[in-house]
């Protein structure tokens, strides 16, 4: 397997994948070494992640380097997602040990009631590109601390990543065969997904998702998918213009508008229309493209090449059925998989930017009447991850978000992630749940104890 800079197109690395006979054999000794590493104790378990932490944080220069090279993401941006990394394991740290102590039900004379929380055994973890470590710790930590042995196949862009993952791991405590880095693309991970696992946890588009819904769904094993979205915001009439705009703009832009959650499509009450698309255009028109290795680059390439001809796809589509392009609108003459930041006006539900996930520098802007055609145009969608409104009147505000059929939803704020709080979707966004104690408890299994004595 061929790794590529898709800042210039040129080759980083080779590496060999893991076939389908190779997979088997990881999964054999996963299979054979997770009973060892779940009758360790939960606190040695704590200590190997937070030595994890630990490695993290000291080679957190080359493994930010190291991802900008083979994902294109700028280098402060890839500090950025290293740096909120210690919190977010800090999280799982600091509430494991509550979230999987058995818990007592019922105590009387005759009947004790508990539950205990049981390892699901070995899991697959097929991960993302885009964070991989954000999107990978949401699954290995605290699958890991509950004592599962994890097969991890980091994306194929993002491979040197995964591999760095499983070394940093491994040095912190954690056995080779409790934590397996698969190398490969798509025929790898559908091997991976073949083995008799008893969880499968994948981040990725909503059609790869489905179709491994498919081949899972004989099994009855634990199916977790994170998926896509079309997050939509509403600015009110109300909101501060240039704060909603500069806070919209980056939520949209940000990681090139590479992330499930990037603000997707806006709503903008029809009083402050004009005024919102001048200003949010004219915020973009600022952000910096350049080298993602330059320290002051704010908008880097696209990962994947075939990404560009969607973008230009969607463009054409809403430009031919009369909206109006602001600014970018083509790809880059230049090496790489380059993208220009990229804003339309006018925009309709006949348009497939505002139904179909763009996941790059791309968004739409329409105009509505009030608060009813923007919530019924936000529900106008197969995904429900992330949803917002930006004005000062919270009770306004709660009214609107409980409308909304979305996993997260937010207020004056939009494109965030919080480890103590629940990570999930709706409909084609995706089923289960990562972060929080929920994403926790995830990657056990209840078992209910009825103790009666004679």
């Amino acid at each position: 397997m061929k790794i590529f800079n898709p800042a210039d197109g040129s080759l980083i690395r080779e590496l060999a994948e893991d076939d389908a006979q190779a997979v088997a054999a990881k999964y054999a000794r996963a299979r054979a070494a997770q009973p060892d590493w779940a009758a360790v104790a939960l606190g040695d378990r704590l200590d190997a992640v937070r030595k994890f932490k630990d490695v993290t944080e000291k080679r957190k220069a080359q493994l930010a380097r190291t991802l900008t090279q083979e994902t294109g993401k700028p280098i402060v941006q890839s500090r950025n997602e290293l740096n909120a990394l210690a919190g977010r394991i800090d999280f799982f740290l600091g509430k494991a040990q509550a979230a999987l102590a058995p818990e007592t039900v019922l105590a009387d004379p005759q009947m004790h009631e508990r539950i205990t929380h049981e390892p699901l055994g070995v899991v697959a973890n097929i991960s993302a590109w885009n964070y991989p470590y954000f999107v990978g710790s949401n699954v290995f930590v605290p699958a890991l601390l509950a004592g599962n042995a994890v097969l991890y196949k980091p994306s194929e862009l993002a491979p040197l990543t995964g591999l760095a993952i499983g070394e940093m791991l491994h040095a912190a405590g954690v056995p080779a065969d409790v934590f397996s880095v698969l190398i490969g693309s798509g025929p790898t991970g559908a091997a991976l997904v073949d083995q008799p696992v008893d969880g499968v946890f994948f981040t990725g588009s909503y059609a790869t998702g489905a179709r491994i819904a498919a081949a899972c769904a004989p099994r009855m094993l634990k199916l977790q998918l994170e998926l896509g979205g079309k997050d939509p915001i509403y600015v009110c009439e109300d909101a501060d213009v240039k704060t909603a705009a500069e806070s919209l703009a980056d939520g949209a832009m940000y990681n090139a508008g590479q992330s499930c959650c990037s603000v997707e499509r806006i709503y903008v009450h029809e009083r402050s229309y004009e005024s919102f698309v001048e200003t949010f255009t004219a915020i973009v028109k600022g952000y910096k493209r350049g080298d993602p290795m330059d320290e002051t680059t704010y908008l880097g390439p696209l990962a994947r090449a075939p990404q560009l001809a969607v973008l230009e796809r969607q463009v054409a589509d809403a430009a031919a059925k009369g909206a109006k392009l602001l600014v970018g609108g083509k790809r880059v003459a230049q090496q790489g998989n380059w993208f220009e930041a990229t804003v339309l006006s006018g925009v309709d539900h006949s348009m497939e930017l505002m139904r179909e996930e763009s996941f790059g520098p791309l968004i739409g802007i329409q105009k509505v009447a009030g608060d009813a055609e923007a919530v019924r145009l936000m529900n106008d969608t197969v995904y429900g991850l992330t949803a917002g409104i930006y004005t000062p009147d919270e009770a306004r505000a709660r009214r609107v978000l409980a409308q909304i059929r979305s996993g997260s939803v937010y207020w004056n704020c939009c494109d965030r992630v919080s480890p103590r709080l629940p990570w999930s979707g709706v409909g084609h966004s995706g089923v289960g749940v990562t972060l929080s104690t929920y994403g926790i408890q995830a990657f056990t299994r209840p078992k209910a104890w009825h103790l009666r004595s004679l």
